[in-house]
């Protein structure tokens, strides 16, 4: 099993291959467990988190922030934040069809999220060394355009 560390890569990191039988492109990237708070759509108060694979070695995500994801009154709970990126970033490793977790995972929060926003992220690999993976997202308010809000 991978490791997936959610930092820069360091200097001399390879860029993997997608897996011949990674998802499609623009295809919806199934969820690991239908309860699962982030992106299982039974789960009844989770993210219900969309993940699409891209063309490379990344994907678009996106959720909707509701009252049962608020920290402060309207806003989204900053570890929910974490949670979603930790969501994303997982989802990467559809793409080379290999089981990993988080070995560390940084978010810096930039603008709050508001409740009733969606955030759109984009999540990449950015290197591989070993069996350790190296990822980075962003997180975009209410269009894949908008403003950072979340980096992870």
């Amino acid at each position: 099993m991978s490791r997936v560390a959610s930092t820069s890569a360091p200097q001399g990191a390879m860029i993997p291959e997608r897996h011949p039988k990674a998802p499609p492109i623009g295809s919806k990237i199934p969820s690991h467990f239908g309860h699962c708070f982030g992106c299982g759509e039974l789960h009844p108060t989770g993210l219900h988190l969309a993940a699409y694979a891209g063309a490379g070695l990344d994907i678009t995500a996106e959720f909707t922030v509701n009252e049962n994801h608020q920290g402060a009154p309207g806003l989204a709970h900053g570890g929910l934040l974490s949670l979603a990126f930790d969501e994303a970033l997982g989802k990467l490793m559809w793409l080379l069809r290999a089981p990993a977790v988080t070995g560390r995972l940084e978010t810096d929060f930039i603008k709050p999220v508001p409740m009733g926003t969606t955030l759109h992220i984009t999540a990449e690999i950015t290197g591989q060394v070993n069996r350790k993976v190296y990822t980075s997202a962003v997180g975009r308010i209410n269009s894949p355009d908008g403003e950072i809000a979340v980096r992870a």
